[in-house]
């Protein structure tokens, strides 16, 4: 089912600025028994994301309606919202009055072996380097395109996920998720101040670890501090929290903080339906 502006359609104008320039942003929502999981941290981060871009945001009860209308049916789903700037203005130039498109569609969910939670997944570092830029680093916006360039150079289908560095050496994410990294009892993960996505995730975990009094820092670390670390994980709003038990040569015991967080998740998770 996929809704535009709360009416039942697949068409979009090919003038609508997201398909011209990558002008919007989006969400990926988990979809378990008709509940879209941890909508209000979406509903949030898509909000702040459109204020940042300058976008009007939608009526966030409208939308949250129209979002549970969309989910009503649906078992095990993912739910993409989709946010551009509308149609209009010339060249990059905004329109004077803009009127936002909204996307929301709905998807299967994907078949992810229960191992990669289980057991842990194998990872690589990627080629491709992440630009800094302030102004849109955290945001979830359209244009993915260093992403789907560092996803490209990889097809072992023994290797699950790629880590992303900045143009500086920085260790920032995966391609599809956040990073963290154990070492002595500590917790570490990027800024993300320059670069990377603030994944609702993410937050979900950080809030989760200062709840159980765990320490967590936020800092600038490099791929030699992570090879070095006791344990690490990977996480977004639809895969969970998947342990990394190789990067290349260098493996990892699948570590006791990592279990607890995903117990602390799914009890989380239970929670909201």
């Amino acid at each position: 089912m996929i809704l535009i502006n709360g009416i039942a359609s697949d068409c979009i104008s090919v003038n609508d600025r997201g398909f011209q320039y990558g002008d919007g942003l989006f969400e990926t929502i988990e979809v378990i028994d008709g509940q879209p999981i941890f909508l209000q941290q979406h509903l949030l981060r898509l909000s702040k994301g459109c204020s940042k871009l300058i976008i009007p945001s939608p009526d966030i009860n409208q939308l949250a309606d129209e979002i549970r209308a969309v989910c009503k049916q649906a078992k095990l789903a993912v739910l993409k919202i989709i946010v551009t700037r509308g149609s209009g203005g010339r060249g990059y130039r905004q329109p004077e009055a803009i009127q936002p498109t909204c996307v929301l569609s709905l998807h299967p969910f994907p078949d992810y072996p229960k191992t990669y939670a289980e057991q842990g997944i194998n990872a690589r570092f990627c080629d491709t380097r992440l630009g800094l830029n302030p102004a849109l680093a955290g945001i979830k916006h359209l244009n993915r395109l260093e992403q789907i360039m560092a996803r490209a150079e990889w097809d072992d289908p023994d290797i699950q996920e790629g880590i992303m560095r900045d143009i500086n050496g920085h260790v920032i994410e995966g391609t599809m998720t956040n990073l963290f990294y154990v070492k002595e009892d500590i917790t570490y993960t990027a800024t993300l101040k320059l670069s990377g996505v603030t994944g609702v995730l993410r937050g979900i975990v950080m809030q989760l670890l200062r709840e159980q009094n765990c320490p967590l820092i936020e800092q600038d670390y490099s791929k030699e501090e992570l090879l070095a670390a006791d344990e690490i994980f990977v996480c977004n709003a639809i895969i969970g929290i998947w342990p990394v038990k190789q990067i290349g040569d260098a493996n990892f015991a699948i570590g006791k903080l990592t279990g607890q967080l995903q117990a602390w998740l799914a009890k989380l998770k239970r929670q909201t339906y």
